[in-house]
């Protein structure tokens, strides 16, 4: 195994000589929303992605009211025969602490943190990761405002992390990030679905009620099933000057106190 394949990561356009712009077509909507946010810096934002195929079809329209829990299975019937089994979900059910709480899914690399293999002087962690008997270090650089933002999430949502990366690499970063409990779950590369060379985040697979949900992430190719969910962020690298996650908290205060997220995300997308 490729010891850097473990991390998903767009790429850092000051570690590569060209960078691919993404189509217009898949930029649109999110585009709406960070200029309604009045953050002139997003502007680059779809350009710093590379190696995803944004041309991908989104699955089947689910049948009605297919966006909650299954319920419960019914009681064996009377000739014995037993129930199927309900359906798995990802998650577990809500805990009493976090119940009639919207769910914030947030992802990890270049969201929260960036990683690196190559030593990085003001690291915030240094990770020793196991690959082939082999014990490699990563150095993680934690995004400025990360610890305000993920304390204030952990009050207002039920929060999961979800990530594309494996878990042997980000469940001990997790460790470190997360130091008062703001994670409820964590979802790792297992979790996600590869469709046509990405790996996708499928929301529906979370257990909770779609209109409750949001996504917070830099790759529009994780959430390609469900973009009317997603607040994209701009990937972060290393500007310490970076004031995103900051700047993101009023709107989840006001996205906390929403029965259904889709009417306000989809009016700051067509403001």
């Amino acid at each position: 195994m490729d010891h850097t394949s473990i991390i998903t990561q767009v790429a850092n356009p000051k570690e590569e000589e060209s960078v691919s712009s993404v189509p217009d077509k898949v930029s649109q909507s999110n585009s709406s929303l960070k200029k309604h946010r009045n953050r002139s810096i997003f502007s680059p934002f779809f350009c710093c992605f590379r190696n995803y195929d944004y041309h991908v079809e989104s699955p089947p329209p689910s049948p009605p009211n297919n966006n909650k829990p299954l319920p419960l299975p019914p009681p064996p019937e009377e000739n014995g025969s037993l129930p199927k089994a309900p359906a798995a979900f990802l998650l577990p059910e809500v805990s009493i602490s976090d119940y009639g709480k919207n769910c914030v899914v947030i992802d990890l690399d270049e969201t929260l943190v960036h990683s690196s293999f190559k030593p990085i002087g003001n690291a915030d962690f240094i990770v020793p990761v196991e690959i082939d008997g082999t014990v490699h270090q990563v150095y993680v650089l934690k995004r400025p405002h990360v610890d305000e933002f993920l304390q204030r999430m952990g009050e207002l949502f039920e929060c999961v992390l979800f990530t594309a990366s494996l878990a042997k690499y980000a469940d001990p970063v997790a460790d470190l990030l997360d130091q008062w409990g703001v994670f409820r779950g964590r979802l790792f590369r297992e979790s996600c679905v590869f469709h046509r060379g990405n790996y996708v985040k499928d929301l529906s697979q979370l257990g909770r009620e779609l209109a409750r949900v949001i996504i917070v992430d830099n790759s529009p190719a994780s959430y390609i099933f469900h973009p009317e969910n997603a607040v994209p962020v701009q990937s972060w690298f290393d500007d310490m000057t970076d004031t995103e996650l900051l700047d993101l908290i009023p709107l989840f205060e006001g996205l906390s106190r929403e029965e259904e997220v889709y009417s306000v995300l989809q009016s700051m997308r067509t403001t």
